[in-house]
């Protein structure tokens, strides 16, 4: 458990394709983007450090995955 970071972007991307693969990544605020990702279990890296490139990182590889299943 917490072992996740902010530069883990594919990983995180796939547990929130997981956690709501309903939901279209670009539909999601960073705000928003950054809630989910700091809630996820595994994710231990420092709230404060996230940057916007992270986030959208994330958001790009959490939309790949999207993208597969439609």
């Amino acid at each position: 458990m917490g072992t996740l970071r902010w530069s883990d972007a594919d990983e995180i991307a796939f547990l929130l394709y997981e956690a709501h693969p309903q939901i279209d990544p670009l539909e999601v605020r960073f705000t928003d983007l950054h809630r989910y990702v700091t809630q996820l279990p595994d994710f231990a890296g420092d709230p404060a450090a996230s940057t916007e490139r992270a986030l959208e990182a994330i958001q790009m590889a959490w939309l790949a995955y999207y993208k597969e299943t439609r």
